[in-house]
């Protein structure tokens, strides 16, 4: 598979590769979804569903357990969260953390097949 195929693909990453998407990821996610997050964050609107609260407050009550197991397992512990974060910001913050963290090492795992 050739760079501009795996990049400038917007169909869904499972179907195109053997990349295993976490429960608490939209399963639908793209290539180009994963360089957009690696390259701006979830903050900067690349990922939508780790910033929006209704959206964060069902996946975290549904897979908050893996998402802060997955962290861990990654970094050996989970990061501060910023001063002052009431809960929905809470979940946000680890949310993003996750996706972001996931997605840089699907990034990595692509990258490694141009090669």
């Amino acid at each position: 598979m050739t760079h501009d195929d795996i990049w400038n693909n917007d169909s869904p990453v499972r179907d195109i590769l053997d990349i295993d998407v976490p429960s608490w990821i939209d399963q639908d996610i793209s290539c180009a979804d994963i360089i957009a997050i690696c390259e701006g964050g979830c903050a900067s609107g690349a990922y939508m569903p780790a910033v929006t609260y209704h959206a964060v407050s069902d996946t975290m009550s549904r897979d908050g357990d893996d998402v802060l197991q997955y962290i861990d397992d990654q970094m050996g512990e989970l990061p501060q969260p910023p001063r002052d974060s009431g809960w929905s910001a809470l979940a946000c913050f680890y949310l993003s953390y996750a996706v972001e963290l996931w997605a840089s090492a699907a990034m990595s795992e692509l990258e490694g097949l141009e090669a």
